[in-house]
């Protein structure tokens, strides 16, 4: 379940699997889609502010600022802050065109996304190596997410290509795109109408050296897209943040009602057990997704909260629990901990559209009604 070869996906599979984590296309290149931020087409102007900036190289199209490949501890600390969703909608860098290194006219071209964790893995992985950097209008958002909303796309590709007067920079006529960006580009209209060849080259930037030392061929590994436990690790924290508001309001509920129920030390248990929940759904669901069984993400969830339901009914001594409240602990804490399992599609390299959409026709109801019931089951356990 952790490797997925992109060589192996038919033209339909290419189109629901590459579309992207944010789903169909939304507004257009003028417009920024509904995950991205607030921004504008434009995204800023490049100047010495702009990361990583050394000095000015002149080209025939006007100053092209040459940008370091070092992170600095600015940088580092802003990825780890976007990694928890925190300035997120903001991690921008201005579109336009970049120097690495010492590029010449006859230097690569690699394009990417302007959102500035791309920019940087990019920038960073190209250490020692000249290059011109194309960076084009994703409002904020990833290669891949950006070509699942036509952000990263043919329009604006070719909007950049012309803004930056790309075609004086540099003698060929050949740019390099990530496989990710694939779903946006019409590689044959930007050919049509700027002249510039599209190459495809690898998923992972880290990759790009060895790309362009083999001869700018792209080898069977280069197409690989994995999903380890480190890469699922990372998308944990962004998960937990957006649900930390929802979170906090419903253990407060569930505080304030247990202890109306029966007691402060009812609350205070409800409270936990919920939160584990979450944190099984949030965390050890994503973490556990190759081991857990089953297709079904909401299913892997429920499995992960019945074991979470099983250790707290023996913490919180279970055993001298009601009929009704045992019941009741084993639908709600799977189903909540399923829930946020399923919302986890979302980062998956796996999910679909269509996959996913038809999972929550299922599953929305079943974990609806395994709440609602639980409810039933306490009210008749305390009042009948």
């Amino acid at each position: 379940m952790e490797i997925l070869d992109v060589r192996k996906l038919t033209d339909a599979d290419k189109n629901t699997f590459l579309s992207g984590c944010c789903g169909a296309p939304g507004n257009g290149p003028e417009k920024p889609p509904c995950c991205g931020p607030p921004a504008t087409t434009g995204g800023g102007k490049i100047d010495e502010k702009v990361p990583g900036f050394q000095e000015w190289l002149t080209t025939a199209a006007g100053p092209v600022p040459r940008v370091s490949p070092e992170l600095r501890l600015n940088d580092r600390l802003g990825a780890c802050k976007a990694r928890w969703g925190i300035g997120r909608m903001s991690y921008i860098v201005p579109p336009g065109l970049y120097a690495l290194g010492h590029p010449t006219p006859d230097d690569p071209v690699l394009v990417t996304a302007n959102y500035k964790m791309s920019y940087d893995i990019v920038r960073s992985a190209m250490a020692g190596r000249n290059a011109w950097l194309l960076v084009i209008e994703t409002f904020g958002i990833n290669v891949w997410c950006a070509a699942g909303k036509a952000t990263f796309g043919t329009e604006e590709l070719v909007r950049r290509i012309g803004a930056t007067g790309l075609a004086k920079v540099v003698n060929h006529r050949r740019l390099l795109l990530p496989i990710l960006g694939a779903p946006g580009v019409a590689a044959h209209e930007v050919a049509r109408r700027t002249g510039f060849a599209v190459s495809y080259t690898t998923i992972r930037a880290e990759d790009l050296p060895e790309y362009l030392e083999n001869g700018r061929i792209t080898t069977p590994a280069m197409r690989e897209l994995t999903f380890t436990f480190r890469e699922r690790l990372v998308l944990v924290p962004v998960e937990m943040v957006h649900a930390l508001k929802s979170t906090a309001v419903i253990t407060l509920c569930l505080f304030i009602l247990g202890a109306l129920l029966s007691g402060s030390t009812a609350g205070i248990k409800a409270s936990i057990a919920y939160l584990g929940a979450v944190f099984t759904g949030i965390v050890l669901g994503p973490l556990f997704l190759p081991w857990l069984p089953g297709r079904s993400f909401s299913v892997k969830g429920a499995i992960a909260g019945l074991a979470w339901s099983a250790i707290w009914y023996g913490i919180a001594g279970g055993s001298t629990w009601s009929i009704p409240t045992t019941i009741a602990a084993f639908l709600t804490l799977p189903a909540v901990s399923a829930f946020y399992t399923l919302n986890f599609t979302g980062c998956t390299t796996y999910t679909s559209r269509s996959g996913v959409k038809k999972e929550m026709r299922i599953a929305i109801p079943a974990m609806g009604s395994a709440l609602v019931v639980s409810l039933l089951l306490i009210l008749a356990g305390k009042f009948l």
